[in-house]
């Protein structure tokens, strides 16, 4: 019998701040592999080692950048020119993209990379791998519509959507946010947008919950706050009130804490912070590789709400207390509002932050979790049926893993994409 054509697939996540990309990017690729898919994932992620890699999956490091603003990167590590660091950026990409000979390059949330660094491996596939097929993924909500438009406008992206990219994939509900509307996306780039909905995240076993809870020495009945933000590089302000709000609070508190910190928490930041939880006998963890198991285990989780920790908390059908950043984006704070309106999520902005309004929202969802639990129930997690739906117009279908346990997704989602 003759054997199967290999169907390679290349995805690419720049990752230079947070842990969101490839969360998100490891979560797709685990997801989307089949029997004969090679997937090879391009990321700049510092810490992309530490994650578990399934089988046909695996990774390309290229040197890390970090923001300083929004248009200013630097060399994580390396002491070389920001110029210099990005030139070798560009070459390994396009090198491994050229020896890999992809059949489908799949980026993550930025279409011309890092400072167009991913632009000549966009313009060679055109060139020289017409058949391949170059998809965009982007989360549902990017910044304010203005913004966006802006951006996109001075960046020329727009035009690159329109020549390079076959498809757009939107991992996101339309009812809820429609990025056509708001970031002003002209018909014939419209046209190719797939809304995926939600991408539903790996469940955690139950023997895996009730270990989690048994190795934090909790009962049954106690309940369990788990303060996690992310990547943890701008997460301090919400650490700090949250920990002060139990400095300042009745020894006889009636639930226990997890602190999550983030890697990319300032080392003189994470100390303190390390320190005064040993203080209140709460569990601190700068990262931890099982966060599912964490959360799964948590009867309330506080977070900053980016798009790969919302997803996560629904798709565990966690209640969810956000305190989204609004600097240098509004993207957290526009989810927040917009998923506060379907009755999903609570929220509290940054100038609403305090100790007392913080334990009023805990206290408050703790004791009354009943209709957030009602709503995230029937919230449809669509994102990897559709996925592979598409996928399957590419190459052959793939199968699901048979270790991970998903939410079922809902039948139906909102696309403008042909079909």
């Amino acid at each position: 019998m003759a054997r199967k054509p290999t169907f390679n697939i290349l995805m690419y996540s720049h990752d230079t701040y947070g842990l969101g990309h490839i969360r998100r990017t490891l979560a797709i690729a685990s997801q989307i592999r089949g029997q004969s898919t090679n997937i090879l994932i391009l990321s700049g992620s510092p810490i992309v080692g530490r994650f578990d890699f399934p089988s046909r999956v695996d990774f390309v490091r290229v040197p890390g950048m970090i923001k300083v603003t929004n248009e200013e990167y630097l060399p994580l590590s390396i002491k070389i020119d920001a110029k210099q660091a990005l030139n070798i950026r560009q070459a390994i990409i396009t090198s491994t993209a050229r020896t890999f000979q992809p059949d489908l390059f799949i980026v993550d949330k930025a279409p011309l990379g890092l400072k167009r660094e991913i632009v000549p491996t966009l313009q060679w596939l055109r060139r020289c791998r017409p058949q391949a097929k170059a998809v965009l993924g982007l989360r549902d909500i990017m910044d304010d519509g203005e913004s966006t438009r802006e951006d996109w406008e001075e960046k020329g992206v727009y035009e690159v959507l329109d020549q390079y990219y076959s498809e757009i994939w939107v991992y996101g509900n339309r009812d809820l946010y429609d990025p056509i509307r708001e970031y002003g996306i002209p018909e014939p780039i419209s046209r190719k947008m797939v809304f995926t909905g939600y991408i539903p995240r790996a469940m955690p076993k139950p023997v895996q919950v009730r270990e989690v809870r048994r190795d934090h020495g909790l009962n049954d009945d106690d309940k369990l706050v788990l303060v996690t933000t992310g990547g943890g590089g701008d997460g301090y302000g919400l650490l700090d009130t949250f920990l002060a709000m139990l400095e300042n609070g009745d020894d006889r508190r009636p639930f226990r804490t997890i602190v999550v910190g983030g890697p990319f928490l300032p080392k003189r930041q994470r100390k303190e912070i390390a320190a005064r939880a040993r203080r209140l006998q709460v569990r601190f963890y700068r990262f931890h590789r099982h966060m599912e198991r964490i959360m799964g285990a948590a009867d309330l989780v506080v977070s900053m709400g980016g798009y790969n920790t919302v997803s996560e908390i629904l798709s565990l059908g966690k209640v969810c207390l956000i305190v989204p950043r609004e600097q240098p984006r509004r993207e957290q704070l526009i989810r927040a509002q917009v998923l506060h309106q379907h009755g999903l999520v609570d929220y509290l902005t940054w100038p609403e932050l305090g100790v007392e309004t913080l334990r009023g929202k805990v206290l408050s969802l703790l004791a009354h979790p009943e209709p957030y639990q009602r709503a995230v129930r029937a919230f449809p997690f669509t994102g990897l049926e559709i996925m592979r739906q598409r996928l399957e117009e590419f190459c052959e279908p793939v199968q699901e893993p048979e270790e991970a346990v998903l939410i079922q997704p809902f039948p139906s989602v909102h696309s403008s994409s042909r079909r």
